[in-house]
Parts: C-alpha cells; structure tokens; sequence
C-alpha cells in the first residue's frame, strides 16, 4: 500500500482559490493551465489536502512557488511567485557589466499592493452579506 506525502495541513483547496483570486483568474483559467474542467477545478477548491506532487503542478499552473501556495498568507504570498526577481525590473549582463534599475520605489508598490488586496476584501464582504 502507497503513502502519500502531505505537508499541507491547513485546508490546501482554500489556498488554491484566494491565490487563484489574487492572480486574477477564473477557474476555467486554471483548468485549462492544469488540463481539468472548470467543475474539477471547483472541487479541487473545496478538498483539504493534496499529495505534494499536485501541489506543485498547481502552484505553477497559478504562478507561485509550491511552498509559497503551501504557507499562503496574504502578506505573503506577493512575495513567493516565481517571476518575482525576473520581472522585479533589474537587469545585469556579465559580458558588458550594463545595470538597469528599477526606479519604481517600493512605497509606491506596497501602496498598490495594499490597495488591491482591500478591494479583494471587500469583495469578500460583499459576498459574504450576499450568502446570508
């Protein structure tokens, strides 16, 4: 008889949606990154735990780390993708030693950031009154 491995304890499905919600796609999005049916994604939303190997095909089908979509928080799951460095805006060449760099201050994106994930909370609020 096989074990699985699960290091996701807290309800792995729960994850999935917020960062799925937070990188802006639909379930169908996702199906289709991971091969699944918008309905197989909905269910894999509801189920608490996963084998580890899923996780990670799931973490990169969204985008983010497999540990970060594993210890998801809000605070930190910005900071867990994988294009997080390469899209940063901070290029290097080895041969002509040429740096260009992001002049974008880190206030100005953790303001955006910030004012996202209140929209998202207010969303959440609007269909949490909407359910009741």
């Amino acid at each position: 008889m096989e074990t699985k491995d699960y290091t996701n304890m807290v309800h792995i499905g729960r994850k999935i949606e917020r960062v799925r919600r937070l990188r802006g796609m639909t379930q169908t999005e996702l199906g289709e990154a991971l091969g699944i049916t918008k309905q197989a994604v909905s269910k894999m939303e509801q189920t608490e735990q996963f084998d580890d190997e899923r996780v990670k095909v799931v973490a990169e089908a969204l985008g983010v780390t497999e540990d970060g979509l594993k210890k998801f928080n809000e605070e930190t799951v910005l900071y867990n993708t994988i294009n997080f460095y390469e899209n940063c805006g901070v290029k290097t060449s080895a041969v002509s030693n040429n740096h260009t760099f992001n002049n974008f201050p880190i206030e100005q994106a953790i303001e955006m950031f910030e004012k996202l994930l209140q929209k998202e909370r207010e969303k959440f609020e609007e269909v949490k009154k909407d359910k009741k």
